[in-house]
């Protein structure tokens, strides 16, 4: 695990606190600013506007922990299996999207949540790689095992769409200049059309079945998870491919009237595709 473990470290990709493929800016680019920290900005700007706009926090100590345990663990893990200080970047995204996307009068959830996210990335791998977004599995692992106590954020932006209107400018800037940005524009159309078949197979209106995708809840999870370049499949043509089938998968829950069908969708379709990835690869 040693080996691997360093293999993974020697680059970090931004979006979820993953060891990975190297981060840094394409060769011969115009911009010289890491990924990792255009995606901490952009997050941080969501965190920002949904506090100010719909007040998503309910406590600080909720956001602090789950960022304080994040970076620990990264920190602890990566200079105990690699004798290297990692980068921060990362699990202060992990930690950030858990204090967002997590709903919970205790503390534990947060720092759970965190915590599983990061040893995620060092224990559960296959061929030298580890298959789930980090934030995504320490989420739906804490909603699933504790429904009673922990809920997911399920805040709309209400009818000021000029804030939701700039984090999807932005991100979607940034994930042109990181090369990703086919992903979020595939999963945004793929989840429009199938809540119109959606809508046509249940009767419910059009707009009440599209309507989630304008909360902060979809936006983390198009511009931070589905994109992650470390838990994503190495084809452009795959990477569309699986998201339209997180889309998919997504519908199909919702039908069945699984809460959390986005995230829980993730967690199914992500890692599968994944470890196909890089069996087909090896």
């Amino acid at each position: 695990m040693m080996g691997a473990t360093k293999a993974a470290a020697a680059g970090s990709t931004g979006s979820a606190g993953t060891p990975g493929p190297p981060p840094g800016p394409p060769n011969g680019a115009g911009w010289q600013i890491d990924p990792r920290y255009l995606s901490s900005g952009l997050i941080t700007m969501i965190l920002v506007f949904g506090q100010l706009y719909v007040g998503f926090l309910h406590d600080l100590s909720q956001l602090f922990t789950a960022i304080a345990v994040a970076l620990a663990a990264e920190l602890a893990l990566g200079r105990l299996l690699t004798g290297r200080w990692l980068n921060p970047a990362s699990a202060y995204i992990t930690g950030i999207s858990c204090g967002i996307l997590l709903r919970s009068l205790a503390l534990w959830p947060y720092a759970i949540a965190s915590l599983l996210s990061i040893l995620s990335k060092y224990v559960l791998r296959f061929r030298g790689r580890h298959l789930w977004n980090p934030s995504n599995l320490g989420i739906c692992v804490v909603l699933f095992a504790a429904p009673g106590t922990v809920a997911a954020l399920s805040e709309q932006w209400g009818n000021d769409l000029w804030a939701m209107a700039v984090i999807w400018v932005l991100g979607s800037v940034i994930l042109w200049r990181a090369k990703r940005f086919h992903v979020t524009f595939t999963y945004a159309v793929s989840f429009v059309a199938l809540a119109y078949v959606r809508s046509l197979m249940t009767g419910t209106p059009f707009l009440s079945e599209v309507a989630p995708i304008t909360g902060p809840m979809y936006q983390l999870m198009a511009f931070f998870m589905v994109t992650d370049p470390a838990t994503s499949v190495s084809s452009r043509n795959g990477r569309i491919g699986v998201a339209f089938l997180v889309a998919l998968a997504e519908m199909v829950l919702r039908l069945y009237e699984i809460v959390n069908a986005p995230l829980y969708a993730l967690f199914l379709v992500g890692p599968a595709a994944k470890a196909l990835d890089l069996k087909r690869s090896a």
